[in-house]
Formats: structure tokens, C-alpha cells, sequence
């Protein structure tokens, strides 16, 4: 349920983000979350002295993550929050500074979502005591035995197989959304895989479970993003800055229904809970219809999690949502772009970041700065990210001004930004003394942060 109480609005200020990489040991959290947290007080052209709270998302690591990463920007005392949701960790968070902003409990709130991980697949760490999702994997296995593969995996490819027994899709189907999304992810220059296959190259990759071949499975990931959130009088203070400030117009967090237990492979990756909250977040957002939004970033982990979630948000008629992927629709010059940064499946999936990610990604295009690969005129852009377990997060974003998105040059944005560059199409770094523009005025400490600008900066 949700407070019947108004609520003040809340604007995306600012936003940074990581490249996404393998997992090798090469970098470590506390670099992913200062870069990232840096990039976006920089983009909000803020100080750390104004942040009121802090949210650190993360799945893997230790308990206070988060002051280690927050501390490099300055020890000022607020509280910070670490939270972890499993997918949708880093659109929790931002939902987090969300309510903080719209009740009133702060003005500016910094959210940085990072994730360091292990190679391979996801696996549970802890072995003495019982497993989250121990009653999921039991109705998945009375649908379908379980097999060796991981279990995300058998998961993603039973639904696909109770979407192609109920609906009549086929495996080709679901391949092509992988088409689609790794030739998206060459235009994003954070993706962690920037490879364009033929439809015939992803039906004949390595098969995972079922219909799954690998390139239709999201890769482990390293990476970081952040966003800043603020008030309206947060933002009435600064007009300059109100040109690239991003309302967010419509959200929901909601967790699994009653009926993710009945049997169905759909409701145990989520779609139930997707379903249960769109159309309050469209109506919240003054969308009349899910027609009208003509850019997503979708959850899309492996390639039938897209199918249903096409199905879940409504973007189709039911049980319609192969014709829809058959008919062009996914991409550019159909109805829906769909994840255009790539999705999951080629920018990377780094848990702590993926909510934040597509964050970055819409503020990008609304603002008009990603004009590598922009549909201009967009007045709404939808954010839908997913968590086993279960956790769902649906945004929807507008421009502050109102306007549609129109396309911003790179020299443009470059000015504006005072990088020297433009961030959306280029995955670049900054300097020691614009990373001090941002750090405490007041209560900065070089020995929080170490080496690690020093670490940051090489990369670049």
C-alpha cells in the first residue's frame, strides 16, 4: 500500500555511470562507487556538502560498503542507508531517495550502486541456512526437474517454453530480442559486449537450458552508476540547472503476489509482479496509456524475461508479445524502443548498478544527449527492473520542462557538463581537480579516500 498523502515532486539531477566490464579482480568496489558518485555530482553540478542522505546499493559485500564508498566524498555526517534487493537492489535505492525527496525527509540525495562480482553464474553464498528463493526453485522443479544448469537459467527457460506451449511462440523468437539488443549495445558506449551476431548466430551459440543459448544470457559484471535526486525547492534554488533536471513522474515498488506460487513459470520470474503495478505507476505519471510511452529500458536478463515483460507491462495484448518481437516493434522504427543501451544481456548486469543504469540511460535520451541513438520527441521514458525473490520496480520519467526530448550535440553537451565531453556517448573519466570541485568543502579526508582517484584516473 501507499501513502494517500501528497507527495512533493522528486527530479534526477544527475547521473554517472561505469563502463561495465568482465569480472576479473582488476577493480575493486570502492572505485566503482567513487567514480560513478563523482561523475554524478558532477553532471548535478552539486557539492557533497549538499547531499542530505546517501544510499549505497549493493548485493555482494560486506555489511558497510557504502560509508566506505560515501566516505571518499566526504565524512559529513548524514545517515546512509545499504540495501540490497537482488536485481532490482539499485532501483530500490533510487526509489529510497525517491520518498525521501517526495515526503519531505530531504532535499538531495545521493545514490550509488555498485557491484564487484565473481565470474560465472550466480550462485548463493551461504550454505548453513536456508535458501531465499528455496520455495521458487520447488514449484520450479514440480514444473520442470531440475537439471544442471543454473537455476536463473532453468527459471528464464521455462517460462519461455510455457510462453511458446500457451501462446505459439518459437524459439526463434526469443532469439531475435537477443539480435535486437546486441545490436543496440553498439551505439552504448559503456556495454560491456559491443558484438553484433545474425539471428542464425545466437540460435546456433552454446545451449544453456531449453530455448537458451548463451548470447541470450546477461554476463556477470563489474560496474558502478549513481544519480542524484532532488526537491523542488532544491531545484527552484538552482533555475540554471533546470534545462537537464529529470521528474520522476510515476513509480512503483512492489513484491511478489499471491499468486507467483500457482504453478505458473511467468509469475516465478516476476511477471505477477509487474502486472500488479503498471498502471498505477501510469496513472500516477498522467500517461494515459502504455501506448504513449515509446522508450524503455526493460529487465532483461535472459531473452524470455523481455517476452514476458513486454507481456506483464502491457505493451502487447496478452500472450501476444512473439508477434509484437516478430513485427519489428522492439527497435527502431516499431512502436516500443526498447532497450536501447543494450539491456542486460550486452551492456552487463553488475546488480548494485542495473537500476541506476537505466536511469542514466533515459535521463540521457530525455535530456537529448544520446544522440547516437535517440528517437527525438520523447516525452516519457519507462524503467522496469526485476529481482528473483522478489522485488519489482517500475519508473516512468519525464522532462522537468515538459518538452519532448530534441537532440543535443556532443560540442553542446560537452559546454554544458564542463567535461569536455559528452557522457552519454562517450565512456571517459575526469580530473583530479574537477573530482575536487565536488568532494566536502568542509569535511573531506584524504585518508578515506587513499589512492583511489589515483586508481580511477589511470583507467583513463
Amino acid at each position: 500500500m501507499y501513502s494517500k498523502r501528497s507527495q512533493m515532486p522528486a527530479y534526477v539531477l544527475g547521473v554517472g555511470l561505469t563502463k561495465f566490464v568482465k569480472p576479473r579482480g582488476k577493480v575493486d568496489y570502492n572505485e566503482l562507487g567513487y567514480e560513478a558518485g563523482i561523475k554524478a555530482m558532477l553532471d548535478a553540478h552539486i557539492n557533497y556538502d549538499d547531499v542530505d542522505m546517501g544510499v549505497a546499493c549493493y548485493c555482494y559485500g560486506d555489511s558497510t560498503c557504502g560509508q566506505r564508498v560515501f566516505y571518499q566524498f566526504g565524512m559529513t555526517g548524514i545517515p546512509i542507508y545499504n540495501q540490497n534487493n537482488n536485481c532490482a537492489t539499485a532501483s530500490t535505492g533510487l526509489a529510497m531517495a525517491r520518498n525521501s525527496v517526495a515526503y519531505g525527509a530531504a532535499d538531495c540525495v545521493l545514490v550509488v550502486g555498485f557491484e564487484k562480482m565473481n565470474p560465472g553464474s550466480l550462485a548463493s553464498f551461504w550454505k548453513d541456512r536456508t535458501d531465499p528463493l528455496e520455495r521458487s526453485k520447488a514449484i520450479s522443479d514440480s514444473i520442470r526437474p531440475a537439471s544442471k544448469a543454473p537455476f536463473a537459467a532453468q527459471l528464464f527457460a521455462n517460462a519461455a517454453q510455457e510462453y511458446i506451449d500457451k501462446y505459439g511462440a518459437e524459439p526463434r523468437d526469443f532469439a531475435e530480442i537477443a539480435r535486437v539488443n546486441h545490436e543496440h549495445s553498439q551505439r552504448n558506449p559503456y556495454s560491456q559486449f559491443q558484438d553484433v551476431y545474425t539471428l542464425d548466430q545466437i540460435l546456433s551459440a552454446p545451449k544453456i537450458e531449453g530455448v537458451l543459448t548463451k548470447t541470450q544470457c546477461c554476463p556477470t559484471s563489474d560496474g558502478g552508476a549513481a544519480a542524484v535526486v532532488v526537491s523542488q525547492a532544491f531545484l527552484d534554488a538552482r533555475p540554471e540547472l533546470k534545462s537537464q533536471a529529470i521528474l520522476i513522474a510515476g513509480q512503483r515498488i512492489a513484491t511478489d503476489p499471491i499468486s507467483t506460487f500457482n504453478g505458473s513459470s511467468f509469475n516465478l520470474v516476476g511477471h505477477g509482479i509487474t502486472k500488479s503495478i503498471i498502471q498505477d505507476v501510469l496513472k500516477e505519471a498522467n500517461v494515459k496509456s502504455i501506448d504513449d510511452i515509446k522508450l524503455v529500458e526493460l529487465h532483461d536478463c535472459f531473452s524470455p524475461a523481455e517476452m514476458v515483460f513486454i507481456d506483464a507491462l502491457g505493451l502487447c495484448e496478452p500472450g501476444k508479445a512473439h508477434e509484437y518481437v516478430r513485427a519489428g516493434n522492439i527497435t527502431y522504427g516499431g512502436k516500443t524502443l526498447i532497450n536501447p543501451s543494450g539491456g542486460l544481456l550486452s551492456k552487463g548486469h553488475p546488480l548494485g548498478a542495473t537500476g541506476l543504469a537505466q536511469c542514466a540511460e533515459l535521463v540521457w535520451h530525455l535530456r537529448g544527449w544520446a544522440n547516437n541513438r535517440l528517437v527525438e520527441g520523447t516525452s516519457a521514458a519507462l524503467a522496469h527492473n526485476l529481482g528473483l525473490g522478489g522485488a519489482g520496480v517500475v519508473t516512468i520519467y519525464k522532462n522537468a520542462s515538459g518538452k519532448p526530448s530534441k537532440k543535443v550535440s556532443n560540442d553542446e553537451v560537452a559546454k554544458l557538463t564542463g567535461l569536455g565531453y559528452n557522457p552519454a556517448t562517450q565512456a571517459k573519466g575526469f580530473t583530479k581537480a574537477q573530482a575536487e570541485k565536488v568532494r566536502s568543502n568542509r569535511f573531506r579526508s584524504d585518508w578515506a579516500l587513499g589512492d583511489t582517484h589515483t586508481q580511477v584516473e589511470a583507467k583513463f
